[in-house]
């Protein structure tokens, strides 16, 4: 739902080109958000992100087929109507540890790739002093995202709860538009001077805008340029949630839409996996619309009573050791720390479960290499979706004498097969269900002796930094120091710990 165009601005307010940054030193600004500081005047996406992660796909389905009536409300009411209604259809009956679960890592990605550059280069301007963003959206949705990568305070709506606070009941004091949002400026500022700055795109902005300083329309325009990542004051690197794209409504209608579809094409391309004689699998592959691409030769079998390859991957998906294995053209076994049964049912990759022990997960994958078996390990421990690497383990590096670094890039255009809060057994499906998913698998020349800790003298640890090295050069990924635990932290409030079951001891025996 895309609200209509804002009301030109009165001659009072100047528009945003106006702005002179060498006029004066300006120190604090407050500005709306959808449409000024973001590109799109619509919020509608970032509701429907909260009902999809936060509730259900019924609950999202619902919020889509009220998108009309929440339009003509917009249009022959008022905005505070449709925004009411909007609130109550999205939040009624949520958890408030969900919402703000979501609020932290699923919605800032997708506000950050829709901030305007003009905008934002005089908000933050104005930062020697004080920013604040005043919207119409709930606090608990755009906080920390304001926080965060704008470096700002944040007045928004106030949302109702019960049940001691754990759920929310939809319901709203007043929306904060209008008058509202000028004395929600006003109470701010109580103890010194008003903003300096007031940015608006919209005439429910006017009346905080009224009592700034000096205050400048921002026009409508969706294609306005974007800020660059690293302009902001944080970066993503971690986020959640199974959607791709922004859902604005034709994206959102399509992502619900084709969920029995991409389901059924899910069952087809895991059958072809299961059943499918691996040499003919990549091009099975290729008619259900999969592409995989191989780059450099993969590394010969060794011959019979020899150690097998320790093939080290960065992590994408879950399906990352299946392409690895069809790159191969032969059998692997996968490490990893947490397992399913349906993920085992469904893999044609044995997989062993590490326990986080790392004398026991030394001894089992040695023995594994022992057995002759090429093993595919993710030294990451956790799949990072941006162009960036995680710290690589040590362990890796402590193993064997053979190690294969193997690059591999996903292409996800509609689900995530990946996921923090989710149902992990659920993301190869996820992966599966895309339309026309993708993969490359670049093999890296083995490390030669003098790279090795034993041949070269260097620690584990550096041999394993080497191996991140090498894989991001090749990807043109950045490195990072952050861990498991650090996306884990950021997106579920927990390590990422996971408890070993009876399931992965039986897997392990009957693999070992």
């Amino acid at each position: 739902m895309a609200p209509p165009s804002p009301t030109p601005a009165p001659a009072r307010f100047p528009p945003l080109s106006a702005f002179d940054p060498s006029a004066r030193e300006r120190r604090t600004a407050a500005s709306d958000l959808d449409g000024t500081l973001l590109a799109s005047s619509s919020a509608f996406p970032y509701y429907f992100l909260v009902a999809l992660e936060a509730g259900s796909y019924l609950r999202a389905l619902a919020l889509l087929l009220l998108a009309p009536l929440l339009l003509l409300l917009y249009t022959a009411v008022s905005e505070p109507a449709a925004i009411a209604l909007l609130v109550f259809a999205t939040f009624a009956g949520l958890r408030v540890d969900d919402v703000e679960a979501v609020a932290r890592g699923v919605l800032p990605r997708h506000y950050a790739a829709g901030v305007r550059a003009d905008s934002w280069e005089v908000f933050r301007g104005c930062g020697a002093g004080r920013r604040v963003v005043v919207t119409a959206s709930p606090a608990v949705m755009v906080g920390p995202f304001v926080r965060e990568f704008l470096g700002a305070e944040v007045a928004g709506t106030e949302l109702r709860t019960f049940a001691g606070g754990r759920r929310f009941t939809g319901v709203i004091e007043s929306v904060l538009v209008g008058e509202r949002k000028r004395e929600v400026v006003q109470r701010m500022f109580a103890g010194g001077d008003l903003p300096d700055v007031g940015l608006g795109d919209r005439e429910s902005d006017h009346d905080f805008m009224a009592i700034c300083k000096e205050a400048y329309m921002v026009p409508t325009n969706k294609r306005a340029p974007r800020a660059a990542a690293d302009a902001l004051l944080s970066r993503v690197v971690f986020h959640d949630g199974r959607l791709v794209r922004r859902p604005d409504p034709k994206h959102a209608l399509f992502s619900l839409a084709y969920l029995p579809v991409g389901f059924a094409l899910a069952l087809l391309r895991i059958f072809i996996s299961l059943h499918v004689p691996r040499r003919l699998v990549r091009h099975a592959y290729r008619l259900t619309g999969i592409r995989l691409s191989v780059s450099d030769s993969p590394p010969p079998p060794l011959s019979r009573g020899t150690p097998g390859s320790l093939l080290v991957c960065n992590h994408r998906t879950a399906v990352d050791p299946i392409f690895v294995s069809i790159a191969l053209g032969r059998q692997v076994t996968c490490v990893t720390y947490s397992v399913s049964r349906l993920s085992t049912a469904i893999s044609p990759v044995p997989t062993v479960a590490l326990t986080g022990d790392r004398e026991v997960d030394r001894a089992r994958i040695a023995a594994l290499l022992e057995s002759g078996r090429d093993v595919v390990v993710c030294p990451e421990g956790t799949t990072c979706r941006e162009p960036c690497l995680l710290r690589f383990s040590a362990l890796s590096a402590e193993l064997t004498d053979r190690i294969v670094p193997v690059a591999v890039e996903a292409a996800q255009s509609t689900y995530y097969g990946s996921t923090a809060r989710g149902w992990k057994a659920m993301d190869p499906w996820f992966f599966y269900m895309n339309p026309r998913p993708g993969y490359r698998v670049t093999f890296l020349p083995a490390l030669r002796p003098k790279e090795m800790c034993g041949g070269g003298g260097g620690s584990a640890v550096e041999v394993a930094s080497h191996v991140q090295a090498v894989i991001a050069k090749e990807l043109g990924y950045e490195c990072t120091g952050f861990t498991r635990k650090d996306k884990y932290m950021k997106l579920a409030g927990n390590d990422g710990s996971v408890a070993v079951a009876d399931e992965c001891e039986q897997n392990g025996k009957k693999l070992a």
